[in-house]
């Protein structure tokens, strides 16, 4: 039997919170549109601006295709849902509460289970400097040897460790994270690590010798993609600005 679904309205919260609940439910959207998702698994958060300690992420059991501003649930750093009628994902709440508590200067992060991603986070080489996208990402990137993450507080500390200063996480045999200031920069950095690992599995499914760039190219496009680090970056917002224009020709359903 279906669970009846609850939703909050925009006045029953601040604008603050709201308007983080459109921006998390667009980049839900955007996951459909791109091909990222997996079912009713992999989550992405975003902190309740003002309210230290909470976070929204998706109500577990919906496709993302169903996810909007206000069916988001609200949800401690305990793992109580405090605002929304469905259940949290408890691997999603460890591993989005490990890194929320690890990065205060983040407030969104996103993981997903794509086919590429989850391919390159099988090989030993990692993420290869290959194309313009990956040797930006050169210095932005850490990888983590994945374990369980539920009731693990062990792989959740490590997990905390690992993503130090960094905006993106390659989980071995397991798949992508990246985190930002805002919803815009997070998913700009899975949009570059995503393109990167499909052209990696391309290029290695060719069985073709492969050209790098030289050293003094890739410290270049390295320190180009370090400018996008940090919010504010001017093309990033260019990036999420189109994506919503999109998703709002598309369906402007996530707004509700």
């Amino acid at each position: 039997m279906s669970r009846p679904e609850t939703r909050l309205n925009a006045a029953a919260c601040s604008e603050a919170e709201w308007e983080q609940r459109v921006q998390l439910a667009a980049c839900y959207r955007a996951f459909v549109h791109y091909g990222w998702t997996d079912s009713i698994f992999t989550h992405l958060s975003a902190r309740v601006p003002g309210e230290p300690g909470h976070y929204l992420i998706n109500p577990y059991g919906l496709l993302f295709h169903e996810i909007s501003a206000s069916n988001l649930i609200k949800v401690d750093f305990d793992g109580e849902v405090v605002a929304g009628a469905y259940p949290c994902n408890e691997a999603g709440h460890a591993i989005h509460t490990a890194i929320l508590r690890a990065r205060p200067d983040v407030n969104v992060v996103l993981h997903s289970h794509t086919r590429a991603g989850m391919a390159v986070s099988c090989m030993r080489c990692g993420l290869l400097p290959l194309t313009q996208q990956s040797n930006e990402l050169r210095d932005l990137l850490c990888y983590h040897p994945y374990g369980v993450a539920t009731g693990n507080d062990d792989e959740c500390t490590r997990l905390g460790r690992d993503i130090a200063d960094k905006r993106i996480m390659i989980m071995h045999n397991h798949g992508l994270l990246t985190v930002g200031f805002d919803v815009a920069e997070a998913f700009y950095f899975m949009y570059e690590t995503e393109n990167a690992c499909k052209v990696q599995v391309d290029v290695l499914a060719a069985g073709k010798d492969y050209v790098v760039p030289e050293p003094e190219v890739l410290d270049e496009l390295a320190r180009y993609g370090n400018e996008r680090a940090g919010g504010g970056d001017a093309d990033v917002a260019r990036v999420w600005d189109a994506v919503l224009r999109l998703l709002d020709r598309q369906d402007p359903s996530f707004r509700d």
